[in-house]
């Protein structure tokens, strides 16, 4: 049987004496906060019994808040790490007691995003969504920042203008980044395909304009061909990356800027040998991941959830304590970027 963690053990863990981390836990005679909290993520790492005690005595004046969060596809990968990370920034979250609330839409109707996130008024103290942009959703967001809720556009920038902030990726760069990364591997001039997953993300029309802009300004010898529609979905994408490999012998490149990937990684799995097509995609999954060990795809441009999800909550805990105020803009997070020798 494993031995059960000691108060010498996380004194140990935190570089403190046992002492310090006793009057810590009892309150006996007040301790600088960076130490606390250094024993009590000391306590948490042991796995020491008493680490929620100790986090009650750190935090016994903090406020209570609940977080909204309304999230789409959720038998995904991505958006079921999504969910996760945001449970653990609520849990490590400083300064506030945090609690999320955290829903789907079933589609990508804006009536559905509408719905769940009027629906969250009176319940929770700042909400962040990630919605697609349509004038419906900026009036609802609208109505909410009027009665007092801050809202924030999650990995697409709907309701500009209105919104508190935009917190994601930079999506005009990804793009430029996805342009470089299939410009350097395909191993000589032909044809690129881009999907979108439709007209309404207006994070996947910047990452477009930043895929093209490259090619116009330092490869003009290959030719970018018509944006495809997807709706993020894997039997579309499937389907129109076989036809476009059919059609174009001269294809080196694919860059689907939002989901769906699973569909072009599987067509060239079946008619292509790894490396033929280059393939730039979003978001590290466990297909993504297996793509990239067999070289089906040569970049992932992922979202670095943890930082995004623990920055989200300091900036709703800010929004909800100091009011609307000015606009905050746009919060970007850098890309974590994964290459077939870096997983």
């Amino acid at each position: 049987m494993a031995r059960r963690p000691t108060i010498s053990d996380v004194a140990r863990e935190a570089g403190v004496s046992v002492a310090t981390v006793d009057r810590v836990l009892n309150a006996r005679i007040k301790v600088r906060e960076d130490t606390a909290r250094r024993v009590l993520e000391a306590a948490r790492r042991v796995g020491y019994h008493a680490a929620g005690l100790i986090e009650s005595r750190l935090q016994p004046e903090w406020p209570r808040m609940r977080f909204g969060f309304v999230l789409h596809k959720e038998r995904q990968a991505f958006y079921q790490r999504f969910h996760q990370e945001i449970e653990a920034a609520v849990r490590n979250a400083t300064g506030v007691h945090a609690s999320a609330v955290i829903r789907y839409s079933p589609s990508q109707s804006p009536s559905d995003f509408i719905e769940l996130m009027t629906g969250l008024r009176g319940e929770v103290d700042a909400l962040a969504a990630t919605a697609i942009t349509h004038h419906s959703v900026t009036d609802a967001v609208t109505g909410l920042q009027e009665g007092g809720i801050p809202v924030f556009a999650l990995l697409n920038d709907f309701a500009q203008g209105v919104r508190k902030s935009y917190v994601g990726l930079n999506n005009v760069r990804v793009g430029r980044i996805a342009a470089w990364m299939l410009g350097t591997a395909a191993r000589r001039p032909g044809k690129l395909a881009v999907f979108v997953g439709g007209h309404r993300w207006h994070g996947h029309e910047l990452r477009e304009t930043g895929f093209r802009s490259y090619f116009r300004e330092y490869a003009p010898q290959f030719e970018v061909l018509d944006t495809l529609v997807n709706l993020e979905t894997r039997q579309l994408t499937y389907e129109a990356t076989l036809d476009l490999l059919a059609r174009h012998g001269d294809l080196r490149g694919i860059y689907v800027a939002g989901g769906g990937m699973e569909g072009a990684i599987a067509a060239l799995r079946e008619v292509r040998q790894p490396g033929d097509v280059a393939l730039v995609v979003n978001e590290l999954t466990p297909e993504s991941r297996a793509a990239l060990s067999d070289r089906y795809v040569a970049m992932v441009i992922s979202t670095p959830l943890a930082r995004l999800c623990h920055d989200m909550i300091g900036l709703m805990t800010g929004a909800a304590q100091g009011g609307l105020g000015e606009l905050a803009g746009q919060y970007f997070l850098q890309p974590d970027l994964y290459v077939p020798e870096s997983i």
